[in-house]
């Protein structure tokens, strides 16, 4: 008995050292080095009293202490950082804009924080910019600077009248001067830029919204991913214990960080919209909030233009985006959550206009038929080979034109071109819904990484909606 309990202990110690040397110390360095990245691009990242600063700097050197990281960042023009971190094999790149140009060039840990994206002018400035096309004028020159995220998309919907700039500063600097006409940038960076040149955000104007971004750490190809995900782990474990909300908050002057989980919807009332109390409600957003509040994953709902977000649900992981209607071209593009509904989408005219519709091909026969870029009428049009179509990213832009005689037909869901004829001023009676265009269930749409388990989560609690009346009182509110 004795000889059995001495062997038993000797196992055991052995058991424990083997265990004790699988475990790694919290003193022990990184097994991986890397080389950081970064530019000057204030209040984001940037340097004062030679220390790097900003909500991306603060962030990550408190993901370097947790992980026992050196944090040591080279400061270098974009451009410049932007090519070295796709040549140097350990790199990352902060803070860095996903986009569809970018997606596969780097790996991904985020979001960090997201910018919203303007087109700054002088107060000068005869020109009035609606729309993305207004801006497209040859007579009108927009600054950009190389490389970045927003001349990526501007070249993307087919701009090419820029004048380059150095950076940030330079680009104001030319504004003012009427060097240039227009600058995208986003307010918070916008302003450290101009007080650097001893004027405030009150010396140029806002005069059109352009999309939302969302930032992040990019990283080198070839850098594993199961370190990647360790920085996931720990941006996720910040955002959870407040940390960068806090940073937000300081840098930012802001509350608004980006969550675990991104949720974006659009203007289309009554499914979703932000009402005239600056809340964003609608049947989707009732449906949606009711899952959250059942899930506990609850997250800030964020209003965009349809194109964009559906971009950020295509690009960017972790992202919702509702309502969608699922259709074969995008079956494959997203994960789905539903149905919450179905709608019919019709081919309308304007009463009194005499144009008829009888069939696909006398639509595609028409001078005119306008779309909203992006949404499923528009892909389906598009892939049955309609070469008469006249778009934009605002249905109020489109309905407008077919009221205005400029196009002579616009294709909407019946749910909802009621409520957006009532924005612009008509009734419903004002149109014709001349030809069905086709029957369709819309859906919560997740872009295609987010995890299964969140799937999961939200179908079992819409589906427990269903069965105990939920989802039929929110129906009724809206419907009934």
């Amino acid at each position: 008995m004795k000889k059995s309990s001495h062997l038993m202990g000797i196992v055991l110690m052995a058991l424990a050292l083997l265990l004790s040397g699988c475990e790694k110390s919290t003193t022990d360095a990184y097994p991986y080095t890397f080389k950081f990245i970064s530019e000057e691009y204030k209040p984001l990242n940037y340097v004062e009293n030679s220390v790097v600063k900003g909500v991306a700097p603060d962030l990550l050197m408190e993901i370097c202490k947790r992980m026992n990281i050196p944090f040591e960042v080279e400061i270098l023009p974009w451009s410049e950082g932007y090519a070295k971190t796709q040549s140097t094999s350990n790199a990352v790149l902060f803070s860095t804009v996903l986009n569809s140009v970018r997606r596969d060039l780097f790996k991904w840990a985020g979001p960090i924080a997201s910018l919203d994206w303007y087109f700054y002018s002088s107060p000068s400035s005869v020109y009035t910019i609606n729309s993305l096309d207004d801006a497209k004028s040859s007579g009108i020159k927009i600054g950009v600077v190389k490389d970045y995220s927003i001349e990526q998309y501007l070249k993307q919907e087919g701009f090419t009248n820029f004048t380059y700039c150095s950076d940030n500063v330079n680009a104001f600097d030319k504004l003012l001067k009427g060097e240039i006409d227009l600058y995208p940038c986003d307010r918070l960076t916008a302003e450290a830029a101009l007080k650097s040149l001893n004027k405030t955000i009150y010396s140029v104007i806002n005069k059109h919204t352009i999309r939302t971004d969302l930032l992040y750490l990019a990283f080198n190809k070839q850098v594993p991913d199961d370190v990647v995900g360790h920085f996931q782990q720990s941006i996720d474990a910040l955002k959870a214990d407040g940390t960068l909300r806090a940073l937000t908050k300081e840098y930012l002057n802001s509350l608004d960080s980006p969550g675990i989980l991104q949720i974006y919807t659009e203007q289309y009332p009554p499914l979703t919209y932000r009402n005239s109390n600056g809340e964003i409600t609608g049947f989707g957003t009732d449906v949606v909030f009711e899952i959250m509040k059942r899930t506990g994953q609850l997250e800030n709902i964020k209003l965009s233009n349809w194109s964009n977000g559906y971009e950020l649900a295509l690009n960017n992981p972790n992202v919702c985006l509702f309502t969608m209607d699922r259709t074969a071209l995008r079956q494959n593009l997203f994960q789905w959550v539903g149905p919450i509904g179905t709608n019919t989408t019709w081919l309308y005219t304007k009463a009194g206009s005499g144009v008829t519709i009888t069939s696909i091909d006398n639509a595609k026969a028409l001078p005119s038929v306008g779309t909203v870029t992006s949404w499923f009428s528009d892909q389906h049009l598009r892939s049955l080979g309609f070469n008469n179509l006249v778009s934009n990213s605002d249905p109020k832009v489109m309905a407008k034109k077919l009221m205005d005689g400029e196009i002579a037909a616009f294709v909407c869901s019946g749910v909802t071109f009621g409520d957006i004829l009532k924005e612009i001023g008509y009734q419903y009676s004002s149109v014709v819904p001349a030809y069905s265009l086709m029957s369709s269930d819309y859906y919560i749409a997740f872009s295609k990484n987010t995890p299964v388990s969140v799937l999961t989560q939200w179908q079992n609690a819409l589906e427990s909606a269903k069965q105990d009346g939920t989802y039929q009182a929110i129906y009724k509110k809206w419907f009934q």
